[in-house]
């Protein structure tokens, strides 16, 4: 029996493990493409790990709208908790005067845009924020590759209405090209019925 082996050890110890999922989400959410490329095993384990994030982002934009901030605020807190925190530790004074403070982490800028953008837009969506697509082996070790992305990303939307736009212009050319054909043949009706 398979008692409590539910996820992939992939290798590594469970600290190991769990900051390199935090750096895959990281690098999901933050990516411009909202894309990855990464093996298949770690794929599938990233995406339960991130699903389960931007459904605390999903909620806290719910609970936000009927004004329950405390709860919004609560679930933000456990969703930073899927993203490595960074410099916390690092005050304004610290350095010599007139030095900048250094800049946020990347994990810091995932969480903004996963509360900002990400659950704005899987607000009605009930799950199944991510797709799978195998790409093959790689060269080197024969690895199993596939890409991680998010879905109704940006690219998506503009392919989908570029689909729409093809398709309305084609209909409007067969309606032209149709009405052109009924109007020469009235012609030719009409000539034939005055002869």
């Amino acid at each position: 029996m398979r008692h409590l082996k539910t996820h992939r050890k992939l290798g590594r110890t469970s600290e190991h493990r769990h900051s390199m999922l935090r750096n895959l989400a990281t690098s999901l959410i933050n990516s411009r493409e909202e894309r990855i490329v990464t093996t298949l095993p770690k794929a599938k384990e990233l995406r339960p790990f991130v699903e389960r994030a931007i459904t605390l982002s999903r909620k806290a934009r719910s609970f936000a709208d009927n004004g329950s901030d405390a709860r919004a605020l609560h679930l933000r807190r456990q969703a930073a908790g899927f993203f490595h925190a960074g410099n916390t530790a690092v005050s304004e004074l610290t350095g010599k005067r007139g030095q900048l403070r250094p800049e946020r982490t990347a994990g810091v800028a995932a969480l903004r845009r996963l509360f900002n953008d990400l659950g704005d837009r899987y607000k009605d969506r009930p799950g199944g924020y991510t797709r799978i697509l195998k790409l093959g082996t790689r060269d080197g070790d024969r690895a199993e590759l596939a890409i991680i992305e998010l879905v109704d990303n940006p690219r998506e939307v503009e392919a989908a209405e570029a689909a729409k736009k093809r398709a309305k212009s084609a209909a409007s050319k067969k309606k032209k090209s149709g009405r052109g054909k009924e109007v020469k043949e009235e012609a030719a009706e009409s000539e034939a019925s005055e002869e």
